[in-house]
């Protein structure tokens, strides 16, 4: 017995300071996560989070200093930029205590949750699921993961982003409305979580359009930078 065809590849970040690879299982991303981001986007601040997903192989590894391209997406006008903070689960568990949440955390990186806003904008007018405009390949750009070490959870550290040298988002990890544990906590609630699950944990105010010759560039303090350039797509 075998398959019939090729089986794909383990989605795999590198992990900072060794030669190891940490294999991807699942991504979840938090929605609305920052008080003033959850402003602009015209929604009250301290909202019970709410998860959405991307998958695995939608990620666009930006490692080494030459950074990552992006070729703009098909079936968009108005490709908009997140910069986040991401978790890299090493531990399995459901209904988490939030107090036992972050035993689970293996390390951070930073990541970049792109989206087509328009497309989203209708589907979400039509009642329908928006999740292409949301899970598209390449739509999850981050950095190879820096290891907690025992460290636990993230908990405070300038997070940011620039467009072409520009400063468009900067916040502190601080300020997320729901800490890492309570994000773990609530998530596991819905789904056994599992090694190598990676969750986005939500942007700050600033979120933007983005088109083909911009270079983003940000970071989180403490965790990695990045580079990233938008060239135009095969279409």
């Amino acid at each position: 017995m075998g398959y019939v065809f090729a089986a794909p590849g383990q989605a795999v970040l590198p992990v900072v300071g060794t030669t190891d690879l940490l294999p991807v299982r699942r991504i979840y991303c938090v929605g609305r996560n920052y008080a003033e981001h959850a402003r602009e986007m015209g929604h009250s601040e301290r909202e019970s989070p709410f998860f959405f997903g991307k998958p695995a192989d939608a990620m666009l590894v930006m490692s080494g200093g030459a950074g990552a391209v992006l070729a703009y997406p098909e079936q968009t006008a108005d490709l908009q930029y997140e910069v986040e903070l991401v978790v890299a689960i090493g531990r399995a568990g459901a209904n988490i205590a939030v107090e036992n949440a972050g035993a689970h955390v293996w390390g951070h990186a930073v990541g970049i949750d792109l989206t087509r806003r328009d497309l989203q904008s209708t589907l979400k007018k039509q009642g329908r699921p928006w999740e292409v405009s949301k899970s598209f390949d390449h739509s999850a750009p981050i950095t190879a993961v820096v290891p907690a070490k025992g460290a636990g959870p993230y908990q405070k550290g300038r997070i940011w982003l620039d467009v072409n040298g520009v400063r468009r988002q900067e916040s502190d990890v601080a300020l997320m409305i729901w800490s890492i544990p309570e994000i773990i906590s609530h998530l596991s609630r819905y789904v056994a979580i599992a090694p190598g699950d990676l969750i986005f944990t939500g942007t700050p105010a600033g979120v933007s359009s983005i088109v083909v010759g911009d270079v983003l560039s940000g970071g989180v303090e403490g965790i990695g930078t990045f580079r990233l350039e938008v060239v135009r797509g095969k279409g």
